[in-house]
């Protein structure tokens, strides 16, 4: 198996971690603190291309694939969780929008998206029901050639930038699951305040209320009652971007690590070579890191290449468990060498543990995409 990048991928990935490095390590703090990602910094972004690596159509900028999606967003996850996050919502709905979406849906939305021009957002889950698709219930009731839709969707990423949003509601008339495009701050669009969450600051999450928002019925995405098949896949590509993000914040760990066991002293020597235990936590770190990373790489491989949706729901859901849970052993190794000064906020290792504890919560928890794994590893005739 040829594990060597090729030049493309190679360019991009230097690309992103010189952006992370220039521009968002001096900021880092500020981001931390103020929970907010600079409009500035998200142009750059975009200029530089970082919002539609996976894609290339006559409708985008991109080109690279998966892959070099995760390998970017490794490299500015090194540094701040909370761009990832934007990042990786939206290429949901890029990706959502490139599969089922209609070829006007695609002029109006790819382009300007992938360029980072706008922000997509996905909503499907609400206060009452978590993620549970049986319980949905905003709703969505046809008039004429339109669609007025009321409720309230939870925890929605990217709502506060203005752009295109993919959400999931219940048909009054037929009881469908649909999707459907709602164009963001549109009459009858409103946001709570953000969700003071503990980590991935820079990604704030809102509560969206929609009051009869009306919408064409044109922007029903895919079929009326695709809604569930729409969710699945998305959560797919979900899975995709949380993987690259959380193997960044798992490689700045082992990083920070590596570089405090070199500078701290003990009676005048380097922990790092005075201390057998500390040497094996590094290794077991960089056994770890790689594992995951190969991991992650290999499920953007199979998202550039594999066909069957049903095996990449199994990859997906089975690497981000891995890489996620992964995470979070490595900061808690990290801050073991850090010791005393591992809980302390000018550490950044504490950042990263608020950052690491997300990943199992979010994109379905650790043991519900661990079942749904196995179901499909069981029912397939080749469970490998």
């Amino acid at each position: 198996m040829d594990f060597k990048l090729s030049e493309e991928q190679e360019l991009i990935q230097k690309a992103a971690r010189e952006f992370a490095v220039r521009r968002l390590q001096p900021i880092a703090d500020k981001i931390d603190r103020e929970n907010l990602i600079p409009d500035e910094v998200l142009k750059e972004l975009g200029e530089l291309g970082m919002f539609g690596i996976p894609f290339l159509d006559e409708h985008s900028s991109g080109s690279a694939g998966y892959l070099t999606y995760i390998l970017a967003l490794e490299q500015l996850c090194r540094t701040s969780l909370g761009v990832g996050m934007i990042i990786s919502v939206n290429t949901v709905g890029l990706a959502v929008i490139s599969i089922f979406g209609t070829g006007e849906q695609k002029r109006r939305h790819l382009r300007e998206c992938a360029e980072g021009k706008k922000i997509f957002s996905f909503a499907f889950t609400e206060p009452g029901t978590g993620s549970d698709p049986k319980q949905l219930t905003t709703t969505a009731a046809r008039e004429g050639d339109e669609y007025i839709l009321n409720g309230t969707k939870r925890f929605i990423s990217n709502s506060g930038y203005s752009g295109p949003m993919v959400l999931i509601a219940r048909e009054s008339g037929t009881g469908n699951v649909t999707a459907f495009l709602v164009d963001k701050f549109c009459d009858g669009y409103s946001l709570s305040k953000p969700w003071e969450k503990i980590g991935a600051h820079g990604g704030p999450l809102y509560d969206v209320y929609l009051n009869n928002v009306r919408i064409p019925a044109a922007n029903v995405v895919g079929r009326s009652g695709d809604g569930m098949l729409v969710l699945k896949t998305a959560m797919i590509y979900g899975k995709i971007g949380l993987a690259g993000m959380f193997l960044g914040t798992s490689r700045s760990a082992y990083e920070e690590a590596v570089s405090y066991a070199r500078e701290k002293t003990h009676r005048g020597e380097p922990i790092a070579s005075k201390f057998q235990h500390v040497q094996i936590a590094i290794a077991e770190m960089a056994m770890k890191y790689n594992a995951a990373r190969w991991y992650a790489c290999h499920l953007g491989w199979a998202a550039d290449n594999r066909q069957d949706p049903t095996e990449l729901a199994k990859e997906a859901a089975l690497t981000k468990v891995f890489v996620a849970e992964t995470a979070i052993d490595i900061v808690r190794t990290a801050m073991g060498i850090h010791g005393s000064y591992g809980v302390m906020r000018d550490y950044k290792v504490s950042q990263l543990w608020n950052d690491a504890i997300i990943g199992p919560q979010v994109e379905g928890t650790a043991p519900l995409l661990k079942v749904l794994a196995a179901n499909i590893i069981i029912n397939s005739r080749s469970p490998v």
